[in-house]
């Protein structure tokens, strides 16, 4: 099967959309020898280098932090840090014993809370769909 296609173009976009069109369909056809002409990539844009891009990073981080340092809100911070340690220092915190408890009793809620599901869908789709 001899497939020939005819290609006009428009613009450099258009160009490139026909193109691509055309070689899905002579992959498609299994089609050798088609007139198709695939063009070759574009040359490679030239990239920023990875050093610069972290250079950028750290000067943008670093004037973050002076900002934030300037403005007193780095102090705010390690305030709150430090309340939070010592409410949590006041805390209780359940035993090991105490843990596993709860940990079996919300996975047999869960359990639970599924078969429920599970039956109250079926009985819906059963009443609603099959009556």
């Amino acid at each position: 099967m001899a497939i020939n296609y005819e290609l006009t173009t428009i613009n450099q976009l258009g160009e490139v959309a026909e193109w691509s069109i055309a070689a899905v369909l002579k992959t498609a056809f299994r089609a050798s020898g088609t007139g198709v002409r695939i063009p070759p990539s574009p040359p490679d844009r030239q990239s920023v280098n990875e050093t610069t891009k972290i250079l950028v990073w750290v000067v943008i981080a670093g004037a973050v932090f002076g900002f934030l340092w300037w403005q007193g809100q780095l102090k705010r911070l390690a305030t709150y840090v430090q309340q939070t340690r010592e409410e949590l220092k006041k805390c209780t915190w359940p035993t090991w014993d105490e843990l596993k408890g709860s940990t079996v009793v919300v996975m047999i809620s869960i359990a639970l809370l599924g078969v429920f599901t599970f039956v109250m869908d079926h009985v819906l789709f059963f009443l609603f769909i099959k009556l």
